[in-house]
């Protein structure tokens, strides 16, 4: 069996009903154990932003989010829309609005257990994560072994082989070279390189790209998807309706878009909001466990706005920029039908699409690269980080020059099976994050 078809039929087993209703159903849990945490998101944006060191850790509280930004906002919120309405219509759209929404609570819960439990590594980092929320709150090392293996796995994908293919895709559109073999190999070498630039000097050096790079690029192509609307505005109330439509009853085919139940428009929205803002996946609290915060929920209300602006807004905008264009009726797949969408804006559409690709799979391959070398610290240890990065380098140089189908599909089979015993443990240890929640009120209204 060939790695496409391994990876297909993996990925088709993985994203069944059970783990469907177990994402889903873990995000609406604990909205309500928490209280609905969604509400104190105003509070949670204002602290933010701030720089100051307010207790032990590497980075500010400010680094940690936009280092998880970093990885959170990338290819996921501009090809991943695109694949997501490609296979299940325009209502998938609307479940990956509502896997963000009901998230921001799963978010805010994985940091907390991931501050509570997090521990001192002999060389004064932090480490921690869900492998370690496992081990010391759950007593089941054995699970947080299986986390972290599949946490190595994972990040290959969704961090890394996905972004650089992307990339590839997207100029493979754009250019259209005489040789596609020749593109991938410069391609995947000049992002190999600038990935080493950065990712060779561990978690602080990503940091401090992070924190320069994530707010130029988020915003950039906000400006890029709002002017594709704005030129679009006449179909808008159409594209609404039919986002909404579609999530409930399916979507019929049409031109060149062969059609889709609604347990197809469920499992593209779901699955592919779980690659783009990452809750319930267990890999954003590995760096909130690195912040300088003085206790767990003031770092859980800052990771939890990672969701709200990875999929509340900046995948809303590019599902609403590509259901609007029409082009899905085409029957066009991924990079092509997001890439047709930005075209309509002529000259400068295809400018922000590029930057904003460029700059989301830059970042999200570096974010994901200390996900990646904190579960093979997990396993075994300091000595396995540098042959670790080494390893990351060279992943980007592969994923560039293989099919992008199997490549998508790989990565959703390995995010599901690392999402899994992190919602055991979310689900588990809930009474855990309630009363932690409980004992510091203050940093939720305001008043501390």
């Amino acid at each position: 069996m060939d790695f496409a078809k391994f990876a297909s039929e993996l990925s088709s087993l993985v994203w069944g009903l059970p783990l469907i209703v177990l994402l889903f159903g873990t995000h609406l849990f604990l909205t309500l154990r928490t209280g609905f945490i969604q509400r104190f998101l105003p509070q949670a944006i204002k602290i933010s932003f701030s720089r100051e060191k307010e207790g032990d850790g590497d980075v500010s509280q400010f680094g940690a989010l936009m280092t998880a930004l970093a990885a959170t906002i990338g290819t996921g919120n501009i090809v991943g829309v695109a694949g997501a309405v490609a296979t299940g219509g325009p209502g998938a759209v609307l479940w990956m609005w509502l896997t963000g929404v009901f998230g921001i609570a799963t978010k805010y819960s994985e940091a907390v257990l991931a501050v509570k439990y997090r521990v001192q590594m002999p060389d004064g980092s932090m480490a921690g994560g869900p492998m370690y929320a496992l081990e010391r709150g759950m007593n089941a090392k054995w699970l947080g072994v299986i986390f972290a293996i599949f946490t190595c796995v994972a990040a290959f994908g969704i961090g890394n082989m996905t972004q650089a293919n992307s990339i590839v895709e997207l100029l493979r559109e754009h250019i259209k070279p005489d040789s596609d073999v020749v593109l991938r190999w410069v391609a995947g070498s000049v992002m190999a390189v600038l990935t080493a630039a950065v990712v060779l000097g561990g978690v602080k050096s990503i940091a401090k790209v992070c924190e320069f790079l994530v707010p130029i690029m988020a915003v950039g192509y906000v400006i890029g998807c709002a002017l594709v609307l704005i030129k679009n505005h006449a179909a808008l109330p159409q594209a609404f309706a039919d986002i909404w439509n579609g999530a409930w009853s399916g979507q019929a085919a049409v031109g060149g878009f062969v059609g889709a139940t609604l347990k197809q428009v469920a499992q593209a929205g779901i699955a592919r909001g779980l690659f783009s803002n990452e809750s319930g996946l267990g890999s954003a609290p590995i760096v909130a466990a690195a912040a300088q915060t003085r206790n767990p929920v003031r770092q859980a209300l800052v990771s939890s706005t990672a969701t709200f602006w990875d999929t509340v807004v900046v995948c809303l905008m590019t599902g609403l920029v590509v259901v609007s264009s029409g082009h899905w009726k085409e029957g066009l797949a991924k990079a092509a039908l997001t890439s047709a969408a930005f075209n309509d804006l002529h000259d400068v559409g295809p400018i922000f699409l590029l930057f904003g690709l460029m700059t989301f799979v830059f970042s999200t391959i570096l974010g994901w690269g200390y996900y990646g070398e904190k579960a093979a610290e997990y396993l075994m240890g300091s000595r396995a980080v540098k042959p670790y990065r080494i390893l990351w380098v060279l992943a980007v140089l592969f994923g560039s020059v293989q099919p992008a189908q199997a490549v998508w599909d790989f990565a959703d089979a390995a995010n599901g099976l690392m999402a899994i015993p992190n919602l055991i443990c979310l689900i588990c240890l809930s009474g855990v994050i309630v009363a932690e929640t409980r004992a510091h009120r203050a940093d939720l209204t305001g008043k501390a």
